[in-house]
């Protein structure tokens, strides 16, 4: 990534510190990356040990490259200093405006607000530092937490796809929520 990006990271929080992934995050990433209560709805995992190297590969590899399509970005918890999950933006059509977020967080920290305070700040970045003008985010329909977190931001749920994509347990359902930014920034919401 270049120096004059970097200045809007790291992101801090209220109890979080939005971060780029460093080698010694290892450990703390393979913990979530393997439990299967946080993979059940993912396109990746359980990881093996290698899994989990090649994904912190990827993160480092695509650093030099900005602007590239994705700002993947640790999450760690003031508390205890862990990496307790993964949230990324992504660009997803430059002219249009358009990006997506997505993110993962260790199931013992769950239902404690993280996930929402987490993303929150990753869609003020998207679209206050990448200005961008829309965001959406996709989860299984099964995943109560997920779309939980997108409600709780303000997303509108804009469509429920049909068996749209192929699971580790068959055909899943999705949902689609987005926000736009003249929403996010309107007064009361934030």
């Amino acid at each position: 990534m270049t120096d004059d990006l970097k200045p809007w990271f790291p992101i801090r929080t209220e109890r979080l510190l939005l971060r780029e992934f460093r080698q010694d995050d290892f450990d703390d990433v393979h913990a979530y990356a393997t439990d299967d209560a946080v993979v059940r709805f993912m396109d990746w995992g359980p990881n093996s040990l290698a899994d989990t190297q090649a994904a912190l590969d990827r993160w480092f590899a695509a650093r030099p490259h900005w602007p590239g399509a994705d700002i993947n970005l640790a999450i760690e918890h003031l508390a205890d200093g862990r990496v307790i999950g993964s949230i990324r933006v992504g660009v997803r059509d430059a002219a249009s405006r358009t990006g997506d977020i997505g993110y993962s967080l260790a199931s013992g920290y769950w239902r404690h607000g993280l996930g929402t305070e987490a993303a929150r700040a990753m869609l003020r970045m998207g679209f206050e530092t990448l200005n961008l003008r829309r965001i959406w985010a996709e989860c299984d329909v099964r995943n109560a937490g997920s779309w939980g977190i997108m409600e709780k931001l303000g997303m509108r749920r804009e469509a429920h796809f049909r068996q749209d994509r192929q699971g580790r347990d068959g055909w899943r359902d999705s949902y689609l929520y987005a926000i736009l930014a003249d929403e996010f920034f309107s007064p009361g919401y934030n």
